[in-house]
């Protein structure tokens, strides 16, 4: 374990484990680079370097009263392949975690990055407007922002049964796995949870589409109520130029934890 220090001073806790070809896991909100803990193992255990960091304001990364934006998100994946002298890497997005490699891929180029891989990602744009008829409405981010404040502790063990599609029927995951997320979710601060509510649900990544000049794979669950296939998925698919894009039928937005052994085998055929 180590850290790296970004251009303003936070320190982000970065693990680096393995040898090979590097591959950098970007986390969702509101975990930690602990959740990929599946892919973490196969990739690992198929010869390659693995790199996870928590991003700012999350896990044991620094905790700062600002930057939780898009552009300074991308400047500290920046970091952590500078820093880490990375070349010929695969980035590895979920969830908010696919919008740091768009507007990295913008702000940076692409002349460290070899393929790059979008799962369950928010690109290109979630937020409901007349240029995104199916897209979420601004409404449901603004009820998340006011149930964060009123109570995060409930709100994230709410979310979590979103998240991976448990109800009372279905149950995809195991209560101790429930308990895992909701630890790993409490280590954000309150502000990054709260600001990033509007980095993830706002920022319009359109734009950044025509960066993905790499060989790109894009996975989403049907069923994902998180972040919806719709205006997610399916529509990178189409503007991101030979991506190549697998829908997980059925599944929700924690599909690395409900499919892992189906995402692991896909993650390692792409990459290899």
């Amino acid at each position: 374990m180590a850290y790296v220090e970004t251009k303003d001073g936070v320190q982000l806790h970065v693990k680096d484990v393995g040898e090979g070809r590097p591959v950098v896991l970007i986390h969702g909100w509101p975990l930690t680079g602990d959740m990929f803990e599946y892919q973490s193992l196969a990739l690992l255990e198929a010869g390659y370097r693995v790199i996870t960091y928590d991003r700012r304001g999350f896990g044991q990364s620094g905790h700062p009263a600002r930057g939780y934006d898009y552009d300074t998100f991308a400047d500290d994946l920046a970091a952590v392949l500078e820093d880490l002298d990375l070349s010929g890497v695969t980035l590895v997005g979920f969830s908010m975690g696919g919008g740091e490699i768009a507007r990295y891929l913008t702000r940076h180029g692409a002349s460290r990055v070899s393929k790059v891989a979008l799962v369950s990602s928010v690109v290109p744009y979630l937020l409901k407007d007349d240029s995104n008829p199916d897209g979420v409405d601004q409404s449901v981010f603004e009820e998340m922002k006011a149930d964060i404040r009123k109570d995060r502790f409930d709100f994230l063990q709410t979310f979590g049964k979103q998240f991976y599609g448990v109800g009372f029927v279905t149950k995809p995951v195991s209560q101790a796995l429930m308990d895992w997320t909701f630890t790993l979710a409490l280590m954000a601060s309150p502000k990054a949870t709260l600001d990033c509510v509007d980095a993830f649900g706002k920022t319009d990544f359109r734009s950044d589409l025509a960066s993905f000049t790499m060989p790109t794979l894009i996975i989403h669950g049907t069923d994902d109520k998180t972040v919806p296939i719709d205006p997610a998925g399916r529509t990178a698919a189409k503007g991101i130029a030979g991506a190549q894009f697998i829908e997980y039928d059925g599944e929700p937005h924690g599909l690395f934890a409900t499919d892992p052994e189906r995402l692991n085998r896909d993650l390692l055929a792409f990459i290899g």
